[in-house]
């Protein structure tokens, strides 16, 4: 991929619209009848966009990396993820709205279920709902403002989630999890990677210990995992360098974070379903160039291994969303994912995903239908990296400029 400051100097501003829809998770792998998600879904209305369209698989990050949702998306959004590795801690903060400061540190909490022996049983506890979520989080703040100085914030962010953010002097986010990211064995300790870190790793340590007394008799969240340990990065938007007006629409705190972090203004959904989405993009169509529509639940259902739901879900988008995309007629309709989440395997994966580019400027290749498989072995864009992406919609909606004399 060319630099950031090279495309910068090509960016030509016109009002040509780009409408970027990307289904979380949606690559999967074939089931007992050797099919995918994608390949068990009815979806005329994807394969008829495939036919009119330029596809490949994208690499979130690189072949054989399995992304977290961060990286997953700044690929799609034309940064490259691994210059730009941000915690999952200031997503989750920004997607809640707030206020974090420069030199605050932030960690994307679960509540999770631990049995008597203090081992996972559940890392998302069964999948709380928010209004619990509110409820323990109140429990731990009422008990816990401040350690050794430095203060404490804890956030509910949406179901299981949460977000905790520490404020003071000498505080780095040089953080080792502490999710092991499997059950059956106890929680870990906050680890210093830094000899800066240590007084960080130090308070948190204490912080977990008072929260898990705190909760211990709140089955099924009894106990909590930290992860994404982060500082507010220095990042440049996405009106900088690619001369866009964005805006982003999606329902869960930590997408509006990734957003609002490469500069989208954050549009309102007064719902979580995809219908709510809809009605948001309809509303604000004329009010910018570049529209990101997130689809959540595609990567919900391929995390609790539910095969079937997550193929409803690809048909719902394919009948409800799709074709009233195209009735806007943008010069360019995106659609893709962040990475795959194969009910399979019930957690994110390395497998590519489909990307498919809708646009009266682009060159159809020979694919006929959305598939990884189909898309895989005949899209003209064969195998590439997501941070491309970014310049073959800006190329497509005619917003950049030729290269030389």
């Amino acid at each position: 991929m060319v630099t950031q400051e090279f495309i910068k100097k090509l960016v030509v501003k016109n009002d040509n619209k780009i409408v970027l829809l990307v289904m979380d998770g949606v690559g999967g792998l074939p089931n007992e009848f050797e099919k995918t998600e994608i390949e068990s879904a009815y979806t005329p209305n994807l394969d008829e966009v495939v036919k009119h369209a330029i596809t490949g698989i994208a690499d979130p990050v690189s072949m054989g990396i399995t992304p977290g949702s961060g990286p997953g998306h700044l690929g799609i959004f034309g940064y490259d993820p691994v210059k730009w590795e941000i915690g999952r801690g200031v997503l989750s903060a920004l997607g809640i709205g707030f206020p974090i400061k420069k030199k605050d540190v932030a960690a994307r909490g679960n509540f999770a279920t631990l049995d008597k022996d203090g081992k996972i049983v559940d890392r998302r506890a069964g999948r709380i709902p928010t209004e619990l979520c509110k409820k323990l989080t109140e429990m731990i703040q009422n008990e816990i403002k401040e350690i050794d100085g430095v203060k404490i914030f804890i956030r509910p962010v949406m179901d299981y989630r949460f977000v905790v953010i520490l404020r003071g002097e000498g505080l780095s986010d040089k953080i080792a999890d502490t999710d092991p990211q499997v059950t059956g064995v106890k929680p870990l300790p906050a680890k210093a990677l830094s000899k800066e870190a240590e007084k960080t790793a130090e308070i948190l340590n204490k912080f977990i210990e008072k929260a898990h007394e705190i909760i211990k008799d709140q089955h099924p969240a009894n106990g909590l995992l930290l992860r994404g340990f982060a500082e507010y990065p220095d990042i440049p938007t996405m009106e900088e360098v690619y001369g866009l007006h964005p805006a982003a629409i999606a329902t869960y705190p930590m997408y509006k974070g990734l957003a609002k972090l490469v500069g989208m203004d954050i549009l309102d959904v007064p719902g979580m379903e995809i219908t709510d989405e809809l009605k948001v993009l309809k509303e604000n169509y004329d009010k910018y160039d570049f529209f990101y529509f997130h689809v959540k639940k595609t990567d919900s259902y391929g995390e609790d291994g539910n095969f079937e739901a997550k193929v409803h879900l690809i048909e719902e988008v394919d009948k409800t969303i799709v074709p009233e995309i195209l009735k806007l007629k943008p010069t360019v309709f995106a659609i893709t994912g962040d990475h795959s989440t194969p009910a399979k395997m019930k957690q994110h994966s390395f497998h590519g995903v489909p990307f498919v580019l809708y646009s009266e400027n682009a060159r159809p290749d020979r694919a006929e239908y959305f598939s990884e498989r189909e898309i895989g072995t005949k899209g003209g864009l064969g195998r590439f990296e997501a941070k491309n992406e970014i310049i073959l919609m800006l190329a497509h909606a005619m917003k950049l400029k030729k290269f030389g004399a």
